[in-house]
């Protein structure tokens, strides 16, 4: 049986930020960061993992793969929610931004499965029209974030949501790690809320045709592999094994 593609966004930053390990000559070069993580659960979920560049065009890319993970990263331009910037808000990706939001825009004309984490669960939030409050302090509620934590130590749990598609996928008492300074404000349109952590922060949504999951946690640090992967790949799976190819029409 084909295995399915599936394509994860990542990270393009200046070669400077890597300070002393790459010649002063290099400073203006970029580079594209990728994660290992995220490659890694899709490949034990059973799928074959694509490292996206956005060099090619979105349709191109969204016609070759048949599911797409929006992993983590910078804070999302807060313009897209109608906000301006706060004093803190980490170094912006515009670039980034408009890229995932197409990704996302092209994913829901194809029905394809899209997992979306921590930056990505937010783009998702936006995307549909919602918004983000752009800090928390570390001492807030459940604590957003746990900074001093290891990432793949559970730093709380959240309530699952009953009859939805997380439900089908984690128990309803759900530890998650936390690696994220901002949370969901108001939740984007059509979309439903399928966990929240214990102060009632939003960390989980999805779409009523479940396609989009979105989690706020980082579930490629977590079990291996997660529910999550496992759910993106099955449904792309599915989605291949459905497509009518054209010899065969």
């Amino acid at each position: 049986m084909t295995k399915p593609l599936i394509g994860i966004t990542g990270r393009r930053w200046p070669a400077s930020t890597l300070g002393s390990h790459l010649p002063k000559a290099m400073n203006d070069v970029t580079f594209d960061l990728h994660f290992s993580d995220y490659p890694k659960s899709v490949a034990l979920a059973g799928g074959v993992p694509v490292e996206l560049a956005r060099d090619a065009d979105v349709s191109e890319i969204l016609d070759r793969i048949e599911g797409l993970v929006l992993s983590g990263g910078a804070d999302l331009d807060p313009r897209h929610y109608g906000a301006e910037p706060d004093a803190n808000l980490g170094a912006l990706e515009p670039e980034r931004d408009d890229w995932e939001l197409a990704l996302l825009e092209g994913a829901r004309e194809r029905n394809l499965p899209v997992l979306a984490i921590c930056r990505g669960f937010q783009l998702v939030n936006v995307a549909f029209g919602g918004s983000l409050r752009q800090h928390v302090e570390v001492d807030e509620g459940a604590g957003h974030p746990q900074w001093d934590l290891d990432g793949r130590a559970v730093a709380h749990e959240v309530r699952v949501v009953g009859d939805t598609l997380a439900a089908t996928l984690f128990n309803p008492v759900h530890g998650v790690n936390s690696l994220h300074h901002q949370v969901v404000d108001r939740v984007g349109e059509g979309l439903v809320i399928s966990a929240v952590a214990p102060d009632g922060v939003v960390e989980g949504l999805e779409t009523t045709d479940g396609n989009v999951l979105a989690v706020q946690w980082h579930p490629e640090l977590l079990h291996a592999p997660d529910p999550a992967f496992r759910w993106i790949v099955d449904a792309a799976r599915k989605r291949l094994n459905t497509v009518i190819l054209p010899d065969q029409q």
